[in-house]
């Protein structure tokens, strides 16, 4: 995992705090590989979460703080929920990747 501890630690800390604190994050994609360089840092959020404006505002809060605490990079995010009607082929690559 290309990830530092400290990276780790603000995401999945902020993940917490704006989603709700049973959610688990997942790396998945090149920085999830060791052998590979460069890459966006693509995450599954899974929250308990269900209402969809709740959803979209936690996501955004969520990325604005992670900006702030790591500063701006290519972050892609993918978020599952217990309601969710229909998953696109890549929620299950997503949800091989390596627990943060």
């Amino acid at each position: 995992m290309r990830l530092t501890p400290h990276q780790r630690q603000v995401l999945t800390q902020t993940a917490r705090d704006c989603f709700d604190p049973a959610v688990q994050v997942r790396l998945f994609g090149s920085r999830a590989d060791d052998a590979r360089k460069g890459g966006d840092i693509d995450l599954l959020i899974e929250t308990q979460l269900q209402d969809p404006a709740q959803i979209a505002r936690a996501h955004a809060q969520f990325l604005a703080r992670v900006y702030m605490a790591l500063g701006e990079q290519k972050i892609d995010v993918l978020i599952d929920y217990p309601t969710r009607q229909s998953q696109a082929p890549i929620y299950r690559v997503a949800k091989l990747g390596v627990l943060l």
